[in-house]
């Protein structure tokens, strides 16, 4: 059973999908994003690192299947440096990989390393649609005369209810995942949070398939979707204030 970090508290995003139980929920997502068809979820292992947060949030999971590294990353606000973060994370994870595995850096024979992917599902209420962000983007104006060596690509995928519906409707733990987010924003119109992701889980179809999972946590995922909440809120604030 998974557990919860008291410090750093998960996003629902990937205690659902990044949780060792849920293997089969993670390798429906990959599928769905990739538009591949592979079917052992024991394939995966998960490579997330633990102590990278988010305002108090763990908000990404990595795993590899076969050569491809993947790291996936959930936003409810938009951010323009998802770049420049996967690019700190994935150098992390590479270290890691390099480490485990033994390789010698200095040595003369090359290195095997995985394919990076990575993959930003965003959920926010600010309307952005899919894009893919570059690390160039963010280089000075002189990048026209100097050509950079590094550049890093993260595929932003709007995740919200309605949208997406190949990738959603491909994927039926995110589908269910965007239906119950949109369920509490609108409880939220007229109650307050905790009461918001209460009546969103009563009302959640008996036949979803993650709802055995979230009614068998619904405390976790209540402190999750308040916290969740609140940094949005928080965020916004910081926008309006300038």
């Amino acid at each position: 059973m998974p557990t919860i970090n008291n410090e750093h508290k998960d996003r629902l995003f990937c205690f659902l999908f990044g949780s060792e139980s849920n293997k089969e929920w993670t390798l429906s997502l990959y599928n769905a994003v990739n538009g591949t068809s592979y079917t052992d979820p024991e394939e995966i292992e998960f490579t997330t690192i633990e102590d990278v947060v988010y305002m108090g949030m763990k908000n990404d999971l990595s795993f590899t299947l076969f050569s491809v590294m993947n790291i996936y990353e959930q936003q409810s606000t938009y951010n323009p440096n998802m770049p420049v973060r996967q690019l700190i994370y994935a150098g992390k994870l590479y270290n890691k990989y390099i480490q485990r595995n033994k390789w010698n850096l200095y040595g003369k024979k090359m290195i095997p390393l995985p394919i990076p992917k990575l993959v930003t599902f965003y959920n926010g209420i600010e309307g952005k649609e899919d894009e893919v962000l570059k690390l160039s983007d963010a280089f000075g104006a002189d990048k026209e005369a100097v050509e950079p060596d590094i550049e890093v690509r993260v595929r932003m995928v709007n995740i919200n209810y309605g949208k997406n519906q190949g990738i959603l409707g491909a994927c039926r733990p995110l589908s269910e995942y965007a239906w119950l987010v949109e369920q509490i924003r609108r409880n939220r119109a007229g109650m307050e949070i905790e009461e918001a992701v209460d009546k969103a889980i009563r009302d959640m179809p008996e036949d979803y398939e993650i709802r055995p999972f979230l009614v068998g946590h619904r405390a976790e995922v209540r402190d999750m979707c308040i916290t969740e909440y609140n940094e949005a809120e928080t965020m916004q604030m910081i926008r309006e204030e300038g």
